[in-house]
């Protein structure tokens, strides 16, 4: 198979993934939540707080910035747009890391 077929049906691979429910999901709630710009940048801020928070090395009081955050946000996450929202979203990255997982182990790459 060529670089070129191969390439080719990546293509034809995330119309697939694009044509899930669980992708179609995420596109609605995310259409649906953009509507609101205000609503949506804080779910983006929320979004980069937690990225952030996720990947911070440092140990210490992991816990309690967990913690802070999570309480920060509870009523945030009380709305239904916003809960509708990042449940959606953590669907598709959980179906998306699995392909990705899939496609490493089948063509014996080490990440």
């Amino acid at each position: 198979m060529s670089d070129k077929e191969i390439i080719e049906a990546a293509r034809a691979f995330a119309d697939q993934i694009m044509t899930s429910d669980t992708y179609k999901e995420y596109y609605y709630q995310r259409e649906k939540i953009k509507k609101q710009s205000e609503l949506y940048d804080k779910v983006n801020e929320f979004r980069q707080r937690n990225f952030d928070l996720q990947n911070q090395t440092d140990g210490e009081d992991m816990l309690d910035r967990v913690e802070a955050f999570e309480q920060e946000y509870e009523k945030f996450r009380e709305n239904p747009l916003v809960d509708d929202f990042l449940r959606a979203e953590l669907a598709f990255c959980r179906m998306m890391q699995e392909v990705y997982v899939l496609l490493a182990d089948e063509v014996d790459f080490e990440v």
